[in-house]
């Protein structure tokens, strides 16, 4: 297929009626952009205007607007602390159509962002001063909102970071074992049942902290980079922000950006924790967040690593088991190579402990 005839089968998804919406032709550019694994988002362009459009997985995400009202409360309070010399980073917004509503297409669950220049996702990160502009980006994002009523937001995702959920749902795939898939994984399956102990030690530790508005999703190529600038400019995916806790938010930079190795790497013995990149993540949210996180906040991070790459481990099982329903897939065994990397970190973590947690200090 060539160029020309690729771009026409992506225009050929978007109708007339949904491009002319956002002032766009017809005959506009349209193309398949990013590599989410939930939503699918197209980069619309002509000669004067750029716009990504996102399609929302109802799914995943049963009331788009929910995900707009969250979106737009945030930009609100954010344009408000950019006014007052608080926010360094540019703001990820919503775009309206041509009569003020922010949903379009036949299920309403199209909306439009407003294409930010300059800047560059990052799918693994190369070095330490990457990863320090990651958590500085994501704590400054964090910072800006500390002071907004959290639990004013929507919960798009019920139980997103439930950990006692999570385990409760790997119980059921594994017990329905719906693809006939539990005889390949059962030593994974018995190693991830075997932390279940994590549960009461989180549940104890949040009971202690405040809860604050969190993006829930602060995977590295979350941020957009400049390399010209050398830093992070920009926060987005901002669909799963909600109420929640810090420490979760810093787990998901730990398993992102401190392997050598994508997510998914079918080179596992290369997947670990580098110090230095940890070393980086820390120094660079606690630089975003200073004079605002609480002691308490501070000494869950550490947890909140551990946390996380057994929890999205588990998701993996789970929906591997399931038959992936849930998480795109592009391979056999995608899900269960992800997770099997998922508690590589989690026990290179442990290993290192001794090393890393006392950065968090």
């Amino acid at each position: 297929m060539s160029v020309e005839s690729a771009a026409a089968a992506v225009s050929s998804l978007l109708p007339a009626d949904v491009l002319a919406a956002y002032q766009f032709s017809p005959d506009a550019s349209v193309r398949l952009f990013g590599n989410g694994h939930i939503n699918r988002t197209y980069l619309i362009e002509n000669s004067t205007q750029k716009l990504i459009l996102q399609q929302i997985n109802t799914q995943i995400f049963p009331s788009p607007q929910q995900l707009v009202d969250n979106a737009l409360r945030i930009e609100q309070h954010l344009e408000q602390k950019q006014a007052q010399g608080q926010y360094p980073l540019q703001i990820l917004r919503q775009q309206p159509r041509q009569d003020g509503g922010y949903l379009s297409g036949e299920q309403a669950d199209l909306r439009a962002l407003a294409f930010i220049d300059g800047g560059r996702s990052i799918e693994v990160v190369d070095t330490a001063e990457q990863a320090f502009a990651a958590a500085l980006t994501f704590g400054q994002f964090a910072a800006a909102l500390a002071d907004f009523p959290a639990d004013e937001l929507h919960t798009v995702i019920p139980d997103f970071h439930n950990l006692a959920f999570r385990f409760r749902q790997l119980d059921e795939a594994a017990s329905q074992n719906k693809a006939g898939r539990l005889s390949g994984c059962q030593d994974l399956l018995n190693y991830c049942l075997s932390q279940r102990t994590l549960v009461a030690e989180l549940e104890a530790v949040c009971a202690e902290l405040p809860r604050r508005v969190c993006h829930n999703d602060t995977k590295i190529n979350n941020m957009l980079y400049s390399d010209a600038e050398g830093r992070g400019i920009a926060a987005i995916d901002l669909d799963t922000c909600m109420p929640g806790y810090w420490l979760f938010d810093f787990g998901d930079m730990v398993r992102t950006c401190c392997s050598p190795e994508p997510e998914d790497s079918l080179n596992p013995a290369a997947v670990r924790i580098r110090p230095e990149i940890f070393t980086a993540l820390a120094q660079g949210y606690l630089q975003g967040l200073a004079g605002i996180i609480t002691p308490a906040e501070r000494q869950s991070l550490w947890l909140g690593a551990k946390v996380m790459c057994l929890m999205i481990g588990i998701r993996f099982l789970a929906d591997h088991l399931n038959g992936d329903c849930y998480f795109a897939v592009h391979r056999p065994n995608h899900n269960l190579q992800r997770a099997e990397n998922q508690l590589r970190l989690y026990l290179d973590l442990l290993a290192q402990q001794a090393q890393l947690q006392p950065l968090l200090k």
